[in-house]
């Protein structure tokens, strides 16, 4: 698998609108793979196709970041189902490397998508990764954190 250059904020690819994925090719699941090792590398929670420079309603979390497994989830033509409760948190984003925000998202996230073999899912997710499905999602319609980000903080404040 391959590492993929993470684009950076700046560059108008993050500001568009991705097209779905209409059919699960070779070429699809190879993104899929050289995401995780992106992402792993990367020391991420989430990685959307447009920050590895591609068009796809594609992204990933890593639901077991900050432990010594990786619970990889991947996530295609997502799409947020239902959101519960309200949360003022940190974010930051590896296409915004240096820069971090508070930011207000839902508590409870349930995204459905489609998997790798072409299955239907839903996942739901909670705090962290609530707050992740909701950024992922947004990077899929050319939104950045930073657009709405209620307070950015000084980086050395944020553990």
């Amino acid at each position: 698998m391959a590492i993929l250059k993470i684009v950076e904020e700046g560059d108008d690819i993050l500001r568009k609108k991705c097209r779905e994925v209409t059919e699960i090719t070779p070429k699809i699941l190879t993104l899929l793979d050289d995401m995780r090792d992106t992402l792993i590398k990367a020391n991420g929670v989430g990685l959307a196709a447009p920050q590895v420079g591609i068009l796809r309603r594609i992204f990933i979390i890593d639901a077991g970041a900050g432990e010594d497994q990786h619970e990889i989830i991947e996530f295609i033509n997502p799409r947020i189902i239902e959101t519960k409760g309200h949360q003022e948190e940190v974010e930051g984003c590896l296409s915004v490397p240096g820069k971090y925000g508070v930011t207000s998202r839902p508590m409870t996230v349930t995204v459905e998508a489609t998997d790798r073999n072409g299955k239907t899912f839903t996942y739901t997710g909670s705090a962290l990764y609530g707050r992740c499905l909701c950024h992922e999602n947004d990077h899929l319609d050319g939104i950045l954190y930073i657009d709405s980000v209620l307070e950015m903080l000084d980086p050395d404040d944020v553990e």
